[in-house]
Order: C-alpha cells, then sequence, then structure tokens
C-alpha cells in the first residue's frame, strides 16, 4: 500500500473505517491484523513540506524509539522557551534535543543553555554537513537525517530534582494528550483556549 490516505478498505475509506466502523470488517481488511485506529504513515508524508530542523527531529525521534524512548517536538517547558524535541525514557529519564540545520541557526539560539534545567541530558541533532566543532563539548552530539539518526556523543547526565521530574512528565503527557485529540479531531482546539 502506498499511502493510508488514498487507500479504501473494508470497502471504505480509512478514515470511515476508523470513525464509523471502527474497522469492525477486521478479516477482510487488507492491513490486516488490523491495528484498529489507521494513521498517517510517516514514511508517506511529503518531506518537502518540513523545514530543515523538522526533518531532523523526524529522524531523532525515530531512532530514540530503539532506546525505548518516546518523544513529542515543540513542548513548552516554561513560558517564553520551546524545546525542538523532548524525549522519555523508560524508566523516567528525560532529555532534550537542540535540532540545528546551519551555523547561523546556531548562532543565533541564545537560550539552549536555560534548557538544562529541564531535562537530565541535553542533545544536539545536526546533519553531516553541519561543522560540530563549534558545538560545545559537554553536551551530547546526534547525527541526524529524515530518516534516522546516530548519537556520536552522549550528553552528561545531570539529574532533574524528582518534583521537576514530576511537573515535566506531566507537561509531556499533556503535549503528547493535545497532539494525539488534535491529531484525531483538527477542530478541537477551540474548546480548549489553545492550539
Amino acid at each position: 500500500m502506498s499511502s493510508w490516505a488514498a487507500v479504501w478498505f473494508c470497502g471504505v475509506s480509512w478514515l470511515e473505517s476508523y470513525l464509523v466502523l471502527g474497522c469492525a470488517q477486521e478479516a477482510a481488511c487488507p492491513c490486516a491484523p488490523c491495528p484498529f485506529v489507521h494513521t498517517w504513515r510517516m514514511d508517506e508524508i511529503n518531506l518537502s513540506q518540513l523545514m530543515p530542523g523538522q526533518l531532523l527531529a523526524r529522524g531523532v525521534c525515530r531512532h530514540l524509539l530503539s532506546y525505548d524512548f518516546v518523544s513529542v517536538e515543540e513542548l513548552v517547558p516554561t513560558p517564553g522557551r520551546r524545546v525542538d524535541v523532548m524525549a522519555l525514557g523508560p524508566k523516567g529519564e528525560i532529555w532534550i534535543i537542540e535540532c540545528k540545520s546551519s551555523r547561523a541557526d546556531f548562532q543565533s539560539d541564545h537560550k539552549w543553555k536555560d534548557y538544562l534545567q529541564w531535562c537530565d541530558r541535553y542533545f544536539w541533532a545536526v546533519d553531516q554537513e553541519f561543522p560540530v566543532e563549534i558545538l560545545p563539548d559537554d553536551t551530547g552530539l546526534i547525527m541526524a537525517d529524515a530518516y534516522d539518526a546516530a548519537i556520536l556523543r552522549m550528553g552528561p547526565e545531570h539529574r532533574l530534582a524528582p518534583a521537576r521530574r514530576k511537573v515535566m512528565i506531566q507537561k509531556f503527557a499533556r503535549h503528547a494528550a493535545r497532539r494525539a485529540q488534535a491529531s484525531r479531531d483538527p477542530g478541537v482546539a477551540r474548546y480548549s483556549g489553545s492550539a
């Protein structure tokens, strides 16, 4: 199948099978075993619509799954700050990854040190053309593209205080839940007073 959006299965479109039928005709469904929730396949998205930093974030998020870390993009840890990627590990570890697509992008970022107080480990994610020698040595380094990534240098660990960790895990959970709800119901933002 080339795209969930263009495919009809179970006699109806993927959206109808999810919203109306709940894919009740699972046995006849060509995507069997049917996961019930048919979602857009990330590798089917037109990558040309993404900005360079978003492409890096995509590869980073994919790679972090191999460490059993789940991730969200563009999380606000505190007003006036927004991290590119926040990852949550199986033991509650919190990593922040800032994606930099160019030297100018890195040099214009004057607030990255503010993020250190919101994570256990901090990383930069860059592509293979990025001049990595300009990045601080006391931070982690991830080489990424739109499809995958590799951790070249593990960021030093600075464990969060339990109260701060609890706050960040709650922010992570609420951010992820809002994103999931918005993907199912794009008009829901008008009810919450936020996007």
